[in-house]
């Protein structure tokens, strides 16, 4: 508003200042004399004012239109003049608004209108290093494969989008099913970049596919290296891919390098189990039993497993039933409440043929938390109890239909493996396997259930208790579900 008023008055001003110069210049006597060519012409002095200001603009005029000739003949020669540099920002304008153009089209999953696009920024721009980029995505989001790779590798040919063109070209081989050839690319794409996660994270996943630990461990040094992965979580990595090294040194017959390797793999991740085990059992080849009770104890406070439970017995193999209660004892004080700890103590007084203290071991956990596992125990200490086949039979047919507790499963898709692995079987993910009760659907008993006392134990032979189970088996594809359920609270009313 005050500059406003500021121009206003200035031109008033101006006006006044003119029309006063205008009136004295009027009011002046004399003049001049201009002779041209015999002619005399007298002017005032205003209209002498007026003709040098004329004169002046007409002399400013001759430079510029002599300026914008030569700028002309220059544009047409092919140099640079304030005319060529005019278009050139012309097109510029117009290439960089088909590159906005077509990269909202990309991100709006039109391929087609950002081909086209993509085409025309390139005839305005000139810019390869840009527009081919848009090209490549463009032509993929279509489905033009072919196009897609052929301008990925045009990248290539410049440092700058080299990196660019080499992850393209990777992605599309990962698309195709080619691990081997993407593998190469993804190497050769981190080295261009060390940090770039995605890149690192998909070399690491396809080195855990191909079972190629030692450059897989090098990748996992890489992302500790450049900071893009937490050293707590490298740790426990490395000591996955540690121990799936081992299992491979010990499948090649060299127990000593294995051994060397599974110590490492729990040292560097004393809460991983199989680790603990493998382990476990390296020490105990090695003859240092006090050595593998505590790696035992030590994973076993973090998390008790079924796993753990069967090393732990087979640091003494040939103990008897009460010496290996008073054994087990460093186990089952921790973590008294866990279902895994109060199981394996029933198991192991079924062991003993100490069939009340099995049961009131179990607790209530038939009832709290109903699994496979915990109500084949209670059918065992039923028998061993003398409880008469109904009884046991009822308890057995519940088993079959209850879920079957923690297992490993995978944390990216939920699939359940029997034994746990570094690679998810189904995803391909890298270690994302944890020992966890599936939402639904179980099918996988773990491995360890072998040390179970057999159901019929020191009771019956082992021939009845196949039987036993044969029954049961043949008799749940008879009967209706009702009968079954009926079943079962006969099996309740009698132990009552």
């Amino acid at each position: 508003m005050l500059w406003s008023l500021i121009k206003i008055l200035a031109f008033v001003a101006i006006v006044i200042a003119a029309t006063y110069a205008g009136a004295s210049l009027m009011e002046t006597s004399g003049g001049a004399l201009v002779t041209i060519g015999g002619y005399e012409i007298a002017l005032s002095p205003l209209q002498l004012v007026i003709g040098l200001v004329v004169l002046v603009a007409l002399v400013w005029l001759t430079f510029k239109l002599i300026g914008f000739l030569i700028a002309a003949f220059k544009f047409l020669n092919g140099d640079e003049t304030a005319i060529s540099r005019y278009f050139l920002r012309n097109r510029e304008r117009r290439g960089f608004d088909a590159l906005s153009e077509g990269m909202m089209a990309l991100a709006s999953g039109e391929g087609r209108l950002a081909l086209a696009k993509a085409a025309k920024a390139e005839r305005f721009l000139n810019r390869p290093e840009l527009t081919n980029i848009l090209t490549a995505q463009a032509a993929e989001l279509a489905g033009d494969k072919g196009k897609a790779e052929a301008t990925y590798k045009a990248l290539l040919q410049d440092d700058r989008t080299r990196f660019v063109g080499v992850r393209g070209i990777m992605k599309q081989k990962l698309d195709a099913g080619d691990t081997d050839t993407a593998m190469q690319l993804a190497e050769k794409a981190l080295a261009l970049k060390p940090r770039h996660v995605e890149t690192s994270d998909t070399l690491l996943q396809l080195q855990a596919a191909k079972e190629d630990w030692v450059g897989a461990r090098k990748t996992l040094a890489n992302k500790l290296k450049t900071g893009s992965l937490p050293r707590d979580v490298h740790r426990r990595r490395d000591a996955v891919l540690a121990l799936t090294e081992a299992k491979d040194i010990l499948a090649e017959g060299k127990s000593v390098e294995a051994r060397e390797a599974a110590i490492e793999a729990n040292r560097l991740s004393p809460d991983l189990i199989p680790a603990a085990v493998m382990a476990a059992h390296a020490y105990v080849d090695a003859g240092n039993t006090r050595a593998a009770t505590k790696v035992i104890k030590k994973t076993w406070e973090t998390r008790p497993h079924p796993d753990l439970a069967a090393a732990f017995a087979s640091i003494v193999p040939d103990e008897t039933p009460d010496a290996r209660i008073k054994r087990f004892r460093a186990l089952t004080r921790v973590h008294a409440d866990n279902p895994e700890t109060k199981m394996l103590l029933a198991e192991l007084n079924i062991a003993a043929e100490n069939f009340p203290e099995a049961r009131r071991a179990l607790g209530d956990l038939v009832e709290s938390n109903p699994t496979a596992r915990s109500l084949t125990i209670m059918a065992a200490i039923e028998r061993g109890e003398g409880a008469n086949d109904q009884v046991v039979r009822g308890w057995l047919t519940k088993a079959l239909v209850s879920p079957r507790g923690p297992q490993w499963v995978c944390d990216n898709c939920q699939s359940i493996h029997p034994e746990w692995a570094p690679v998810c079987s189904n995803c391909k993910s890298f270690d994302t396997l944890s020992w966890n009760t599936p939402s639904e659907g179980e099918v996988a008993m773990p491995a360890s259930t072998e040390m179970l006392p057999l159901i019929v134990g020191q009771i019956e032979d082992q021939t009845n208790a196949a039987e036993d189970a044969e029954i049961v088996e043949s008799e749940l594809d008879d009967v209706p579900e009702a009968e079954i359920i009926t079943e079962t609270d006969e099996a309740k009313e009698t132990l009552k």
